[in-house]
């Protein structure tokens, strides 16, 4: 398998993702290269992760993780982070999380949307959760949703037609990647970010440069010129 390169004629993006980390594991060290190219990005987080580590009640954990993706983001050059409140764990695909993602797309006007997957299954075989595959789905059916002015009327302003490209993180039928060779080590910074979630979940998922530096290998073998990146997903809108 070979990956084309990421398209580069854009200037603004929204990450939906549905929990604080789901970014981090791989897909923001392509945010790093895109905020060092000069491109905008903002993140809208579904939930604040609040079911998310055992031995913390969720009103002590919710901003816990709050404050860790705040970090994680400021590690990549992002300072626009937003949260919806869904709840962790439960999250429903539906009309209120179609219409909370559409009104965030017409508020931001990006021109790439990145989302997580939301196949059944991730690229080693595993087994998908809930949350992921509901927040995927609906961004998919937002990005239409936002561009007409008769579905959710009012909500985040002025319809926007300008999403371009829909890009997938993790997915199992990757095509596209970007090249992280020099900014890997703001990836790797990124995910130690998640400090107590990562001592929670132990393992290896625990040690951020161990984890993302042979996915980061794996795809930069596939894309031209490049030894180290991030593949995504890449749907034409």
């Amino acid at each position: 398998m070979t990956l084309d390169a990421f398209p580069d004629d854009w200037s603004r993006a929204l990450v939906v993702v549905a929990h604080p980390d789901d970014m981090e594991y791989g897909g923001s060290g392509a945010v790093a290269r895109w905020t060092s190219d000069g491109k905008e990005v903002t993140y809208l987080l579904v939930t604040r992760g609040e079911a998310g580590i055992d031995s913390l009640p969720p009103n002590e954990c919710g901003p816990l993780r709050e404050a860790e993706q705040r970090r994680a983001c400021a590690a990549v050059g992002v300072s626009a982070v937003e949260f919806l409140d869904h709840s962790d764990g439960v999250v429903e695909y539906g009309l209120p999380l179609r219409r909370d993602i559409a009104a965030a797309i017409r508020t931001h006007r990006p021109e790439v949307v990145v989302t997580g997957n939301f196949a059944d299954r991730w690229p080693g075989g595993g087994l998908n959760m809930a949350d992921h595959v509901h927040t995927g789905r609906a961004v998919v059916d937002a990005c239409r949703d936002a561009g007409n002015r008769w579905v959710f009327p009012g909500a985040g302003g002025e319809p926007w037609t300008g999403v371009r490209y829909l890009a997938v993180a993790a997915s199992p039928a990757a095509t596209h990647a970007v090249d992280i060779g020099a900014v890997f080590d703001r990836a790797v910074a990124s995910l130690a970010a998640h400090e107590r979630y990562l001592a929670e979940l132990g393992g290896d998922m625990a040690d951020p440069e161990a984890f993302l530096r042979p996915i980061a290998e794996a795809a930069g073998a596939e894309l031209e010129g490049a030894t180290l990146a991030v593949a995504f997903e890449v749907h034409s809108l």
